[in-house]
């Protein structure tokens, strides 16, 4: 019975090896934040190593990306890191929305919450460690940027609004 189930099990890793997984490259960067926003090169160097492979349509794949089912995780995590922030299509969005995520910014990265420790866990992705200096040059930079979005825009177009629910009848 354990010799089937064995068997089973393999077959069943083989197979799923077969299902294509939508790869994240896209060099589409009309809503670049950088189309908009003065990006430093340090301050890109660090966007690059720790943020942009989840958080851009640019991913670079590590080579355990083709095994699955851990191609179909990482494919989820991507998704749910663009779905979060995307760099690639930030300038899309109302300026109250990149307000509040260069806002998010500083408090994950001031709070050690990203790049996620399982991105980094290992030592499989030692570019993505933030040292404290390049953490606190981000922050300077999202704060920077906040900075230049409230000194050019009325402040009302920077707070983002909740629709107003009708009255209850």
């Amino acid at each position: 019975m354990i010799k089937k189930i064995s068997i089973g099990i393999v077959v069943v890793l083989i197979a799923i090896q077969f299902i294509p997984v939508e790869k994240n490259i896209s060099n589409d960067d009309t809503y670049h934040i950088s189309k908009s926003y003065d990006i430093p090169d340090n301050v890109n160097t660090i966007l690059k190593n720790a943020c942009n492979d989840c958080h851009s349509n640019l991913t670079t794949y590590p080579w355990y990306s083709n095994l699955q089912p851990i191609g179909l995780w990482l494919n989820g995590h991507v998704n749910d890191g663009k779905r979060h922030l995307n760099f690639s299509e930030f300038i899309n969005r109302p300026l109250a929305y990149q307000n509040h995520k260069l806002e998010e910014t500083i408090e994950m990265v001031e709070e050690n919450e990203m790049p996620l420790p399982s991105y980094t866990y290992l030592g499989l992705h030692p570019e993505a460690n933030m040292t404290s200096e390049e953490r606190e040059i981000l922050i300077d930079w999202a704060k920077d940027q906040m900075a230049m979005l409230k000194a050019t825009y009325p402040a009302d177009s920077l707070v983002r609004r909740r629709p107003t629910p009708p009255p209850a009848q």
